[in-house]
């Protein structure tokens, strides 16, 4: 993998698996976005990773004018890279999971690299009580429901966002996944540096055994060589101690809300900084510094914030205010 001498943390603020009967710190609202992703990105979070949800009632939401309720105020408050989910949820279409990142052209979009079962449906049965009527049929519907990343809809994407200048973190669920990013890598569809972001813990895809954190690497290591920046997350009670693998392996990390409520066992996190604050003290054991965002944006040779359409941003401004 490509070295670096910095850690580059991600921060998935609140995801599309969660639902507000499961934790009052998930935040739901574009308020309640923004001030958090803000907070994490305080805590050491270079990237913030974003999805939206109806403010009314916090189901999933691809709807570009929620998007912009948050990304404005997030981008006037920090410097760390937006990075725009492609994935959604596996309930919408493309064309809806598109819509955000089509309109802002993020300097990083995440891009789930296969179609699979993604079954989350055994976090209802730890739910009391319900919030809102929506919740409980999403969460169990999900056994039977396949997440649809076909390789002519990843094609799509490559083609349309790339065209905007925007760069991927490939999200890999399993090892196949890996061989598909190198499939579009050697049709010229994508560029290097690949950020593979390995996910870890999620029913249908790869388990969060060590061993297979190691696997994923070393696969990575022959398909790419030097040409790919590992990093590395796991759903749920797994979360920190595969990010710490990864990180002990030379790759980057990523915590957030989106991929799990905790921050140690029986203890739900009170924020996504939180959980940033923790993974930045777990670096430092190792004696890793945490990446400043224009150091991962180096790294990951993304395009810069000026090259975006964020609301409240022409392109082109923040270079013309700089000079």
């Amino acid at each position: 993998m490509r070295s670096s001498e910095h850690t580059v943390i991600s921060c998935a603020v609140t995801g599309a698996i969660h639902t507000p009967s499961m934790s009052d710190a998930l935040p739901v609202t574009p308020q309640e976005i923004t001030t958090q992703a803000l907070a994490a990105a305080g805590a050491g979070a270079a990237v913030l990773h974003l999805h939206a949800r109806d403010p009314r009632d916090g189901r999933p939401s691809p709807a570009p004018e929620v998007f912009r309720q948050f990304l404005a105020p997030i981008s006037a408050g920090s410097n760390a890279i937006v990075n725009i989910t492609t994935g959604g949820s596996a309930a919408m279409t493309l064309d809806e999971r598109l819509a955000a990142p089509r309109e802002f052209a993020p300097e990083l979009a995440s891009l789930n690299m296969g179609s699979m079962n993604f079954n989350f449906a055994a976090a209802a049965r730890r739910v009391t009580r319900w919030r809102y009527e929506w919740e409980e049929p999403y969460l169990t519907g999900s056994a039977d429901r396949i997440f649809s990343n076909t390789f002519a809809q990843i094609e799509t994407i490559l083609g349309e966002l790339q065209a905007l200048g925007t760069r991927f973190e490939f999200e890999c669920y399993d090892i196949g996944h890996l061989y598909t990013l190198a499939h579009f890598a050697e049709r010229g569809l994508v560029r290097p540096p690949y950020l593979v972001q390995g996910v870890f813990g999620v029913l249908g895809g790869i388990g969060p055994e060590l061993d297979h954190v190691q696997h994923m690497a070393r696969t990575a290591d022959r398909l790419f060589g030097d040409d790919y920046v590992f990093s590395a997350f796991a759903a749920g009670r797994h979360q920190f101690s595969v990010a710490l693998q990864a990180a002990q392996l030379g790759g980057h990390v990523r915590v957030g809300l989106e991929d799990s409520l905790y921050l140690r066992a029986g203890q739900l996190a009170r924020s996504n900084a939180e959980q940033v604050e923790k993974m930045v003290d777990m670096l430092d054991g190792l004696g890793h510094v945490p990446a400043t965002p224009d150091q991962t944006r180096e790294l990951l040779s993304l395009k810069g914030r000026d090259r975006t359409h964020m609301p409240g941003r022409e392109p082109g401004q923040e270079k013309e205010t700089s000079q």
